[in-house]
């Protein structure tokens, strides 16, 4: 019996040997943390209960071969998938007992649910704007054909809905090229002012058309290990969502401050703040900004041009540059993003 218990202690996966009078003989140390410490000695209906998992070790009790499921389960409050691999063994002779190993699925097919969310939702994205392609072309190849006043208009609307779909593919691939490079640490020291400067002069003329004040005072180098294309896109990124969903009499305001050696970090590090004066931002939605396609106003997003992959792309190249996103608002209070990053340190 040492001789089991050694084995099952060196197994990777959880695993359970229950004996001919059904009573759980040993358990190593992965399945006690999964089904509780004092498991051993007890009937095995009483650690195990899904019924899938009882009947496939009540049936290798009885015939010795075999088998594996797949079920799922709650499992530390969150719902959990798990195979099961059942297998008779001989303990002494005349002795047969029955091994049950774990293997724990629950991250994998959350991957592959995540992998069929983002599909689904590309696909739903691409369907609106090439519906609306498809039957401009069939009523210009058709009843519009020489209509010139609807065909201006139908081409007009035809080109911005290509430039939506544009838009799209542009934010997959550099959602995918940054989810690439999320692990490479930049290591290149770069100026955050020099990068708010070029930000501020990209996005200026969208803030005279949207009536916003563009508020930013760079003061000294503000010097932090980064890709600079990378937080570029960050800052565009956030100043550009701060005028176009600030509202009216908008002003939004950028500022550099020193950050207090921060606990996640453990390190001096630089917060970089984007402020509106806008409606604000219901908290129960904040949690799930930075998730690929979320919206808190899909219609309103979509008017805007926006793809609703901003924040995520966003999220992740902070993540490379081992940064925080934080993001406060309340509704009619305006909303703040800060992202902070380390100091560079040469």
């Amino acid at each position: 019996m040492e001789g089991t218990v050694s084995l099952l202690a060196g197994l990777p996966l959880a695993a359970v040997l229950v004996g001919p009078d059904a009573r759980i003989l040993a358990a190593n140390a992965a399945a006690r943390d999964m089904m509780g410490q004092a498991i051993e000695g007890r009937h095995f209906l009483t650690a195990m209960r899904h019924p899938d998992l009882r009947a496939a070790i009540e049936a290798t009790a009885e015939d010795g071969a075999a088998r594996a499921i797949t079920y799922q389960t709650v499992q530390d409050g969150r719902d959990s998938t798990f195979r099961a691999h059942v297998a008779g063994v001989a303990l002494v002779p005349g002795d047969r007992g029955v091994l049950i190993s774990f293997e724990d699925l629950t991250e994998r097919e959350q991957a592959a649910q995540m992998r069929r969310d983002f599909v689904a939702n590309v696909s739903h994205e691409l369907r609106t704007p090439l519906t609306s392609l498809l039957g401009f072309i069939e009523t210009l190849q058709g009843p519009a054909r020489r209509d010139e006043a609807a065909m201006d208009r139908f081409l007009g609307i035809m080109a911005r809905e290509a430039a939506r779909m544009e838009r799209l593919v542009h934010d997959l691939l550099s959602l995918s090229r940054v989810e690439g490079e999320e692990r490479v640490r930049p290591r290149e020291p770069v100026d955050l002012g020099g990068v708010m400067g070029t930000v501020m002069t990209m996005l200026r003329p969208l803030a005279r058309e949207r009536d916003c004040g563009l508020h930013f005072e760079p003061g000294q180098a503000w010097l932090v290990p980064g890709n600079a294309d990378q937080l570029q896109q960050v800052f565009t990124n956030l100043v550009e969502n701060a005028i176009k969903y600030g509202g009216e009499d908008n002003v939004v305001e950028i500022t550099l401050a020193p950050h207090p050696d921060d606990a996640t970090l453990r390190m001096p590090a630089i917060a970089a703040t984007v402020r509106d004066r806008g409606p604000g931002i219901d908290p129960l939605h904040i949690p799930r900004l930075t998730e690929r396609f979320y919206r808190v106003d899909t219609h309103r997003s979509r008017e805007m041009g926006g793809t609703g992959l901003g924040l995520a792309i966003v999220k992740h190249i902070v993540n490379r540059h081992r940064g925080r996103l934080r993001i406060t608002s309340e509704p009619g209070q305006g909303s703040t993003f800060t992202v902070i990053l380390p100091r560079w340190h040469g």
